[in-house]
């Protein structure tokens, strides 16, 4: 009996979906046609983890509350793993390559490092990579 995978699927509120769409296309990520059009785009970051990338009218369907000025509020911070210290430093260094901001100092504590950067649009974005043996105990 095959185990049932929980997905998430993180909504992200955007200015301008295609310069997004154009950020994220320089850290490597791909786009689902299937569920994108030209206010959605479904950018898959594994077999369990979708960022839909919404135009802010097309987000605001969804909720009754206003949209966090990511300017000056901080909604979530978006901590995604990493296989190695060298993959942390390559995709926040194309981050900030393609037009991110730094987001506060590298932290590293041995058993795990971690960069962050923000989006485009404000969106806070964590890297890190953890050692899998201090995971292990």
């Amino acid at each position: 009996m095959a185990t049932y995978q929980q997905m998430i699927f993180l909504n992200l509120p955007v200015k301008d979906l295609e310069a997004s769409k154009n950020f994220f296309a320089k850290l490597g990520y791909t786009f689902n046609a299937q569920f994108s059009d030209d206010r959605t785009a479904s950018m898959p970051i594994s077999e369990t983890i979708v960022v839909m990338l919404l135009t802010e009218p097309r987000f605001k369907e969804f909720t009754k509350k206003e949209i966090a000025d990511s300017a000056t509020t901080t909604e979530a911070l978006i901590g995604l793993s990493a296989e190695s210290r060298a993959k942390v430093d390559e995709l926040c260094d194309a981050a900030l390559a393609a037009g991110a901001s730094p987001s506060g100092e590298p932290q590293d504590h041995g058993f795990m490092y971690g960069r962050s950067f923000q989006d485009l649009d404000g969106h806070n974005w964590e890297i890190i990579w953890m050692d899998p043996a201090a995971v292990q105990g």
